[in-house]
């Protein structure tokens, strides 16, 4: 099983970025982790900035992936560009958001995601990534 984690904007800076919040674990530890969890399932990360470059992994592992798991950051709100690619291809795509959306700022209860999503996983800090992976298995 083939799966790929695709973080958006900021989430490279988790471990660093309001503690109180994300935690104080990077995401590449946490990948460690997952990895030696999951043996059986090769997971693959990607993270950017840069709101293009998230629509074309999502293409590009779109076809050829059992999974991808999104956590788009702050173009959950915002990005119709994003919510367009994940209608448009074949594998399934679960959302992920560290910390419960629904309990911040009211901008951030819109997904432009969440419509064209498998399913929604929100609040359950990192381990919102190892549930989604159990969403394939």
């Amino acid at each position: 099983m083939k799966i790929c984690i695709i973080n958006g904007p900021n989430l490279n800076l988790l471990g660093k970025r309001e503690p109180e919040i994300y935690g104080s674990q990077t995401f590449e530890e946490y990948l460690e982790i997952l990895k030696g969890k999951f043996t059986n399932v090769e997971l693959t990360y990607f993270q950017s900035n840069i709101e293009g470059e998230l629509i074309g992994k999502i293409q590009e592992n779109g076809f050829s992936y059992d999974g991808i798991i999104l956590n788009a950051g702050a173009y959950t709100h915002t990005s119709i560009g994003i919510g367009d690619a994940i209608k448009s291809i074949t594998t399934p795509v679960v959302e992920v958001h560290i910390s419960n959306t629904f309990s911040r700022e009211s901008f951030r209860h819109q997904s432009y995601i969440s419509g064209n999503a498998k399913g929604v996983i929100l609040g359950f800090g990192m381990k919102s990534y190892e549930l989604a992976i159990m969403s394939f298995l």
